[in-house]
């Protein structure tokens, strides 16, 4: 069994102005100037006592064991998207405009070289967060009563949230007259999209340091917020509202939060029959069957949690409140990212040897595999109807190609070549078109390629700001128009005329990665992901 230790941490710092991000807004903004970090391993470096460093310099912001306290964690799973060369440029210079200093005159290159390998270095035990640590972490930013209507006029449910990373921001955007409404820090690295109520009322964000917030959308307030993990996935929200859960790299947990307040409710060990632990890859909820479905990293099973008020679907009896017991499905292989079909019988997933697996969740099995080269990313999987049947358009992480099965036999109907791995696709119901990026290659990331469902090949390429990175498109609730994200800190959305594929304005913003239409998301649109 992992040893674990308890940890007590104050964490009674409001969200705004979040200098508690300042660390990794200077880590992020770093990555731009990666050319310009040459500072070598120095062997003295060896040497040098980190910790000692990293105590006098790092922990009051970031927790004597680096788990965070006005700062974020400072872990190797926080940090894999950063290189080193960056992170030791940061730490040596700082950044202009924010809290975090720079340490270049205070430290040699290979003392900050030593603060870097200690922050990229495992701890030694694993830590505990439990019941004790979120409810002490737990800050509630509004109390009193507010407004069961929109203070805005703007059409509620024709509003996208849109995800800045560059600063750590986000914006709620007027789907109509594509004007920000209003704009307000968050968390650093805000991880898995944003989810929302089934009213689109509240909007829910976890960040990759475990934190989840709440918003009010209608009142343009921050409601409360808790730590729930040090290292996090993503979230689900239930479809009555009542629960959200938290899937959970570190610890090797799964949380269940009541919304109301964002207090918690349990927490789930992840672990098999043998007692070995998992991270968890993913949770989604599963509307139709009223449950969450969990993907494990280490352990070829998938978890599905009744939240049913009426059934539990372990036990099969009534209850008054659910268990959120695991009803444990066995697979042959690991599953790394998943799609359902529009009922939620059927889960589709991709495994590690490039061939996937259709598991029914009623029977609770495999059914049959499915060929799924390379690496696709069905989270950002979409369907639609071709040819009088059901098909799954998917991307790929790794190959310049984007995937189409047929969701009745489970057959390949066509692998649509493109300019390079993608990451995002995403269509919608009025609109003959999917778009997808080429995030993942190596060049031509500025094009948005567009397909047509019905010929299944791409009819036209846009770069809606030549020479920097285009991604991840989001459309209008009526499908009109088409948003595309410029990927850059000097970044801006793209707004298309869905049907002329012609730009019809442009916003800027801060390296806005992510944007999502309220009403597309709740009403499960079959032209983007749930």
């Amino acid at each position: 069994m992992i040893s674990r230790i308890r940890i007590r941490l104050r964490l009674s710092v409001s969200l705004r102005p979040h200098p508690l991000n300042t660390f990794f807004l200077c880590l992020l903004a770093a990555s731009s100037f990666a050319n310009a970090a040459d500072v070598a391993l120095a062997p003295a470096a060896a040497k040098i006592d980190g910790n000692a460093l990293y105590q006098a310099n790092c922990a009051s912001c970031h927790g004597a064991d680096r788990l965070g306290i006005n700062g974020p964690a400072l872990l190797p799973g926080n940090l894999e998207r950063l290189r080193r060369p960056d992170a030791i440029k940061t730490i040596a210079e700082g950044r202009i405009a924010t809290q975090m200093p720079g340490f270049g005159d205070k430290l040699s290159s290979a003392e900050v070289t030593a603060l870097t390998e200690l922050i990229y270095t495992p701890l030694a035990t694993t830590p505990a967060w439990g019941m004790r640590e979120m409810r002490a972490s737990r800050i509630a930013h509004q109390t009193g009563k507010l407004q069961d209507k929109p203070v805005f006029k703007a059409d509620p449910l024709n509003l996208f949230i849109v995800v800045e990373l560059g600063d750590h921001h986000a914006t709620i955007l007027d789907g109509d007259k594509f004007e920000p409404i209003t704009r307000f820090a968050t968390r650093y690295a805000l991880h898995g999209g944003p989810k929302f109520s089934p009213d689109g009322r509240y909007v829910y964000f976890a960040s990759r340091d475990g934190w989840v917030a709440k918003y009010d959308i209608w009142n343009l307030k921050l409601i409360s917020e808790i730590r729930v993990g040090i290292n996090t996935r993503n979230l689900a929200i239930s479809s009555d509202g009542r629960y959200a859960m938290i899937a959970n790299y570190l610890p090797h947990t799964m949380v269940v939060l009541d919304t109301k307040n964002l207090t918690p409710l349990k927490i789930v060990d992840v672990t098999d029959d043998s007692g070995k632990s998992s991270r968890v890859s993913a949770v989604y909820d599963a509307a139709p069957r009223k449950s969450f479905i969990a993907a494990l990293k280490d352990i070829p099973e998938v978890w599905e949690f009744s939240y049913d008020a009426k059934t539990d679907r372990l036990n099969s009896k009534k209850i008054e409140e659910p268990s959120f017991q695991p009803r444990r499905l066995r697979l042959d292989d690991y599953l790394d990212d998943f799609f359902f079909d529009a009922s939620y019988q059927h889960l589709i997933g991709s495994s590690r040897g490039g061939v996937g697996q259709v598991i029914d969740l009623d029977a609770g099995k495999k059914i049959t595999s499915v060929a799924l080269p390379g690496m696709p990313h069905l989270g950002s999987g979409i369907t639609w109807e071709y040819q009088g049947k059901p098909v799954l358009a998917t991307p790929n992480l790794k190959e310049a190609v984007v995937t189409i099965v047929d969701m009745n036999t489970w057959q390949t109907e066509k692998q649509i070549p493109t300019l390079g791995p993608g990451f995002f696709m995403r269509s919608h119901e009025n609109t003959p078109y999917a778009w997808v990026d080429v995030f993942n290659g190596t060049k031509d990331r500025d094009v948005i390629q567009i397909i047509d469902k019905q010929k299944l090949e791409v009819i036209a390429q846009l770069r809606p700001s030549p020479g920097k990175v285009a991604a991840h498109t989001e459309f209008t609730r009526d499908g009109k128009y088409a948003l595309v994200s410029i990927w850059e800190n000097d970044g801006e959305l793209v707004i298309y005329d869905a049907k002329t594929l012609q730009v019809v304005k442009r916003l800027p913003m801060k390296k806005p990665s992510g944007k999502y239409n309220i009403f597309n998301k709740i009403s499960r649109s079959a032209g983007t992901s749930h």
